[in-house]
């Protein structure tokens, strides 16, 4: 790992970690945290996806809607107006919106083939991004003379990599770059992102045979066609199922590839000393581990 005990973390002129886990468990707060403190750079994964490598998709997407409407497509046809997407780190609704969810029309769903090959553009988005990381920690040094950096990551980072696998490129990759930190939540984290999400539930990345698993297993279970699913109930029916497919390759990340924070652990940072003294602790319990 890129620090091999919590004394050379302690002491490292520059700090690197990258933060992986479930959305909702704290990344972006811990982020914002040491932002705040004014020598890390912050730099989020899911904000490059939408600005740099879905960027044009997301603004034709909403152009096609726009063209559906005589007004605006006048408009739009003698470039009287710009129609764009306003993502910011807090608002990351257009690459969702994008995404969409599976299912029938009338209900604002996607026919499956679209869906899926929406999902593999974020697939390949995502990587892209995740590759960047090393790009940006020369920039936010060289341009910015920050010191200390976070990759603020996605939810889905473990539906692309195989943690077991000891030569994974891009694992190999942003673990010579960084630090790479799993924010672990327990059941009542679970239950309380579950209750989140059936609430709003919102589009959401899944490995390719996972989606397709629980797909056919939808439909045959409900006896429904493509066009009677509800979209909201199919990703609220496969949420839960998302989480727990995603635990055991988040733990393999930690544990083949870096260390584990609890989500209480992260939520009681208060400043940047807290945050040294959480992956100080958590490095001293993996060297004891091994």
């Amino acid at each position: 790992m890129l620090y091999s005990s919590a004394e050379e973390w302690r002491n490292a002129p520059q700090k690197r970690v990258l933060f992986f886990g479930m959305s909702g468990l704290g990344k972006t707060y811990i982020s914002n945290i040491l932002r705040g403190a004014g020598s890390w750079f912050h730099y989020s994964i899911d904000y490059r996806i939408g600005t740099r490598y879905m960027g044009e998709y997301i603004a034709d997407n909403a152009k096609a809607e726009a063209m559906k409407v005589p007004f605006l497509r006048d408009l739009l046809l003698s470039d009287s107006i710009y129609i764009g997407s306003n993502i910011s780190f807090e608002n990351l609704t257009p690459v969702a919106s994008y995404l969409g969810k599976p299912g029938n029309p009338d209900k604002g769903g996607l026919p499956m083939a679209e869906y899926t090959r929406r999902q593999d553009q974020f697939r390949t988005a995502e990587l892209n991004a995740l590759r960047d990381t090393g790009y940006f920690i020369d920039r936010a040094e060289r341009l910015y003379d920050y010191p200390n950096f976070i990759c603020d990551t996605g939810g889905s980072i473990c539906e692309w990599v195989e943690a077991d696998d000891p030569s994974d490129p891009l694992l190999t990759q942003l673990s010579q770059q960084t630090l790479m930190v799993w924010i672990k939540g327990d059941e009542a984290h679970t239950q309380e992102l579950i209750r989140r999400f059936d609430r709003a539930p919102k589009p959401m990345a899944y490995q390719p045979a996972f989606l397709a698993r629980v797909w056919q297993e939808y439909l045959k279970e409900n006896a429904l066609s493509e066009e009677q699913v509800d979209p909201d109930t199919f990703i609220r029916w496969t949420y839960a199922q998302a989480l727990a497919h995603r635990q055991p390759r988040y733990e393999a990340m930690a544990k083949n590839w870096g260390i584990t924070v609890t989500a209480d652990q992260i939520a009681s940072v208060r400043s940047e000393a807290d945050f040294t003294d959480v992956i100080a602790n958590a490095l001293e319990l993996r060297a004891k581990a091994f």
